[in-house]
């Protein structure tokens, strides 16, 4: 199959649903972190949101291919070679590229950015949309 070619096996996830997720996630980690670790508006709080948001990124994907956001929009993320769950090699390579940001708003013909790329995963649906 000609790399550039249109993946028929995963269609393409919609950013908008890619980035619900993202702040349905990011949103429970400002809470977590406002409860439990740090005030708002002080200094030491959005590092530790980031941090939060990264270990439960790198936990989830290793457990069960979905964090708590993915699970509420209909995501998932698969090894994009056979669709099973993916390796704790390939979801720390993702969450250590996902930290770059700009790797993961970057994306290719079929919806995948530089860190589902070079880790070897896809997001997925795991329900239709609605039409």
């Amino acid at each position: 199959m000609d790399p550039l070619a249109i993946d028929p096996r995963y269609p393409r996830v919609s950013q908008g649903r890619r980035m619900l997720g993202l702040a349905l996630d990011w949103a429970f980690c400002y809470l977590i972190t406002a409860g439990f670790f740090a005030d708002p508006g002080t200094g030491e709080f959005t590092p530790i949101i980031f941090l939060l948001y990264l270990g439960q990124y790198l936990l989830f994907c290793i457990l069960g291919g979905a964090t708590p956001g993915h699970k509420i929009v209909g995501l998932k993320i698969v090894r994009f070679l056979d669709g099973e769950a993916p390796s704790p090699k390939q979801a720390l390579i993702r969450t250590a590229l996902l930290a770059l940001v700009v790797t993961a708003i970057t994306f290719d013909q079929n919806g995948r950015g530089i860190n589902e790329r070079v880790s070897g995963t896809v997001l997925v649906l795991t329900r239709k949309a609605n039409a």
